[in-house]
């Protein structure tokens, strides 16, 4: 048969808007079905605490049930012993089914209520055995969701502390950008980075770290978070005829801004906000777009003070946040004693 309308554009956006709502009616249904396991679940779990504790009934009820169950369904899975305990910690953990309910940052009367059919029965299974505080599981709930992470995304980011990281970076955002700009890009830098993915020589230099960051800018993105977009490296700008050079450069697509990354293999010095700061203005003045808003810069070092820090940054009008990044600690003892060596030598 003749295919009269393939190169027509009424038809392809009519095909479109077809394969769009079938996409949409898919995810609805995925989310329907994993609603519906999820209230099952914690349904069969919350009914053995209440008949355990009713009953005084102890843990070999579970094995029975279970017996039962596969018994009158035996083509059905989900139902094994290991599974219906995790149902009840399932239910002990999260009382209000459907929503776990936690504060606002800094609040005690301001709460928010996060869905927890928005990962699936796998990712809470690991959340649960993971994850002891409410808060912390909201928190993990809330950004596997958002950045749609796999069980194994989320086992790393558990792993790696995000929930005691994100939002710790020194950073004077809140006297330079607007507030709403400003708790988003709060939210968004973190301390310290994890940079465990690499894998470095004894002797490491910044350039050697550069180099793997950006050959693996994937794992580097991720550990940086969701809507960053990767520039370019050792970025060329000229100012005044003189060329620079710019560590990484990158643009958020939510804060709708160029982010400035320096690295620095040393402890932090007070001389490198000033070039962050050269930097920032560089790229406000010569790369941003009208529409663009502020450019932000974050400074990662091998160590800080955060007194140092806090004096470097007082008066700036540019926005910017210091962090330290931690890598293997092997790695990170050679370092330490590779600056000493060279502390050592200008002594001398």
């Amino acid at each position: 048969m003749e295919i009269v309308h393939k190169n027509n554009k009424e038809f392809k956006n009519w095909a479109n808007s077809i394969i769009n709502h079938i996409k949409q009616a898919q995810t609805e249904t995925c989310i329907k079905v994993n609603t519906d396991m999820l209230e099952l679940y914690w349904f069969i779990g919350k009914s053995v605490i209440e008949v355990q504790k009713i009953h005084g009934w102890g843990s070999k009820i579970i094995d029975e049930l279970s017996l039962e169950i596969n018994t009158e369904f035996p083509h059905s899975t989900g139902f094994s012993v290991r599974n219906i305990k995790y149902m009840r910690a399932f239910a002990d953990a999260y009382p209000d089914f459907p929503i776990v309910q936690v504060p606002l940052a800094q609040s005690k009367n301001e709460f928010v209520q996060v869905p927890l059919a928005q990962i699936t029965w796998y990712h809470h299974i690991s959340l649960l055995s993971k994850v002891k505080d409410l808060n912390e599981k909201a928190f993990y709930i809330h950004e596997t969701a958002k950045n749609q992470w796999s069980r194994d995304v989320m086992l790393m980011q558990i792993k790696s502390g995000l929930y005691q990281r994100e939002g710790k970076a020194i950073n004077n955002f809140k006297n330079t950008l607007p507030q709403y700009q400003s708790d988003l890009a709060k939210g968004l830098f973190k301390d310290p980075y994890k940079f465990g993915f690499l894998t470095l020589a004894k002797k490491i230099n910044e350039k050697e770290i550069e180099d793997q960051l950006t050959s693996k800018i994937t794992d580097f993105l991720l550990e940086l978070g969701k809507g960053f977009s990767f520039v370019g490296r050792q970025y060329p700008i000229v100012v005044d005829d003189t060329d620079y050079k710019i560590d990484m450069l990158f643009y958020h697509i939510q804060l709708r801004c160029y982010v400035v990354i320096e690295l620095k293999a040393v402890e932090f010095k007070p001389e490198f906000i000033s070039k962050l700061n050269f930097y920032i203005s560089a790229v406000d003045e010569y790369l941003s777009n009208p529409n663009d808003q502020p450019t932000i810069g974050l400074l990662l070092c091998a160590s800080k003070s955060n007194v140092k820090v806090e004096f470097a940054m007082r008066g700036l009008n540019k926005p910017l946040g210091v962090a330290e990044y931690q890598l293997e600690q092997i790695i990170k003892e050679n370092l330490a004693l590779q600056n000493r060596t060279v502390e050592n030598d200008n002594r001398e």
